[in-house]
């Protein structure tokens, strides 16, 4: 194994110029694709969408292309996005159909909710169209999940899953640029610039079970590093600073250090940095391994008059390919074990119903 201050060499450490010119990176549907795509979701009208799983949604032709993003998405970059479905001719159920169906194949679906939420819809609730940010409380941090809510902009973090995958239903008419930054990248530019900061990461950071994700629970709060590594090497990142701040507002927590803070101040400025800028096209699915990647957005703004409004359709998945674990990470995950169950705000749980799955 690496000294953990090392410089880690992986196919995963790339800038945003680097990831943008990949053939890693991008893959378009072919045409025999996006028919199968439309038979399989035809074949699983009558099943519960989201809740069924593969077997109402049999795609054989699609088992290379699954092939392919496994391997991007685990030994490569750690990042994939998916272009060429022609969502202006479905319906929005239709849509959500066939990104479900699509994830199922891909990986095993976890509750993003205490609430049973399976297939998210990321887009503005306010009413108003207000940018909200991570101030924007009475006296307390509100959660990353609110700010997403409205158009307001999102910092780098990582979701509670191996997996997070993406699709856009439908577009703003400006804005909502997804930014995808490597979190390997940053480790490295640590070692190379502040190597005494890069340390702090790999010791312990008080964290938030945000409550409209996780519910009210008696084990809230809970220490992890920012980075860690797994006993045979592999390395993984999971952050949230909302979530590493909001565990402040909680008696008996350690107040952060001024390194600590230093530490992800600079984590920041390196991501937007190194990272790429990456506007949606309607129709595109866009695939992150949490473990390597961080992403967030820039403010978006909607005309609900002209119908274009900017809707995300999320799910957190559980793929077979997944990595090893450190065993301290069970705090968070569930099970460290490679490809196993895990994350969710249900730890561990299906999202899939046993009717179809």
């Amino acid at each position: 194994m690496n000294h953990p201050l090392a410089p880690i060499e992986t196919k995963a450490a790339w800038t945003g110029p680097e990831l943008a010119a990949s053939e890693a990176w991008g893959r378009r549907l072919t045409q025999a694709e996006i028919d199968a795509l439309e038979r399989a979701a035809e074949a699983s009208v009558g099943h519960p969408c989201p809740g069924f799983g593969p077997k109402a949604f049999p795609v054989p032709d699609l088992q290379p292309l699954y092939a392919w993003m496994a391997e991007q998405l685990e030994k490569g970059p750690g990042a994939v996005r998916i272009y060429g479905l022609p969502v202006e001719r479905y319906t929005h159920e239709e849509k959500r159909r066939i990104f479900w169906g699509f994830c199922v194949n891909l990986g095993i679906p976890v509750y993003q909710t205490s609430r049973d939420e399976t297939l998210g819809e990321v887009k503005d609730e306010t009413g108003t169209g207000a940018a909200l940010d991570y101030n924007s409380g009475k006296d307390r941090l509100i959660s990353a999940r609110t700010v997403a809510r409205s158009t307001g902009p999102l910092r780098f973090h990582t979701d509670k899953c191996d997996l997070l995958s993406l699709m856009c239903a439908s577009n703003a008419i400006e804005g909502g640029i997804s930014k995808i930054a490597s979190s390997v990248t940053i480790h490295n530019e640590m070692a190379r610039r502040r190597p005494d900061l890069l340390k702090v990461f790999y010791q312990p950071f008080w964290r938030m079970r945000p409550e409209d994700e996780e519910g009210d629970r008696p084990d809230r709060v809970f220490t992890m590093p920012v980075f860690a590594r797994a006993a045979d090497g592999g390395f993984t990142s999971q952050y949230s600073r909302t979530y590493i701040n909001q565990a402040q507002e909680v008696d008996g927590v350690p107040r952060l250090t001024e390194e600590q803070n230093a530490a992800m101040d600079l984590l920041h400025e390196i991501g937007e940095e190194t990272c790429l800028f990456a506007p949606f096209e309607e129709g595109a699915m866009q695939f992150m391994t949490q473990h390597v990647t961080y992403h967030g957005r820039t403010g978006f703004t909607n005309d609900e008059g002209a119908g274009k409004s900017r809707v995300l359709l999320r799910t957190w998945l559980a793929p077979s390919f997944s990595r090893l674990l450190p065993e301290g990470h069970a705090v968070q995950w569930g099970d460290t074990r490679p490809g196993a169950l895990r994350g969710g705000a249900l730890v561990g749980r299906s999202a899939i119903t046993e009717m179809a799955a």
